[in-house]
């Protein structure tokens, strides 16, 4: 990272932007073309958990590469300034980049499942029926890397 004071080491703060985050950018290469994918996800572990539709460019791009880089972030604020070149944002993110898989077994995608519905409903629990496990497909997402980054914190 070009400037260090501005690079989150805390994997406190890390966790708390992965728990904190609505939404997960994944960006995927097709061919020579980069493509990037607003998701809902869920984060344990070291791995994000994707929740994708059976069919769709995503899907077709990562059955040709797997090589995967993501980017989220929380408490962004707009800094407004009297000079137009002094603007800025507050915010606090993570870049990552880690390899994709789509998950086949069952009680692992239902595992994965509950992770990312436990991210925006903590308190309930979850039943899923044989035709919503079989017609979904969740990603699971091994992070190789990930770096902190804020500005005005």
């Amino acid at each position: 990272m070009r400037r260090s004071d501005k690079e989150i080491n805390d994997p406190e703060v890390i966790q708390e932007i992965f728990q904190e985050a609505d939404v997960c950018r994944i960006d995927l290469i097709d061919g020579n073309e980069p493509y990037v994918v607003p998701m809902n996800f869920g984060y344990k572990d070291n791995i994000l958990y994707l929740h994708s539709a059976s069919e769709g460019r995503k899907i077709e791009i990562l059955k040709q590469n797997n090589n995967t880089c993501f980017q989220m972030d929380i408490k962004s604020e707009l800094v407004a300034s009297a000079s137009p070149c002094n603007w800025g944002m507050k915010y606090l993110s993570l870049i990552g980049q880690g390899k994709a898989y789509v998950i086949s077994n069952i009680p692992e995608k239902k595992d994965a499942l509950d992770v990312i519905m436990g991210k925006y409903s903590p308190e309930a629990s979850f039943e899923y029926s044989d035709d919503a496990i079989n017609e979904v497909v969740v990603i699971k997402v091994n992070i190789d890397s990930v770096t902190g980054k804020k500005s005005g914190y």
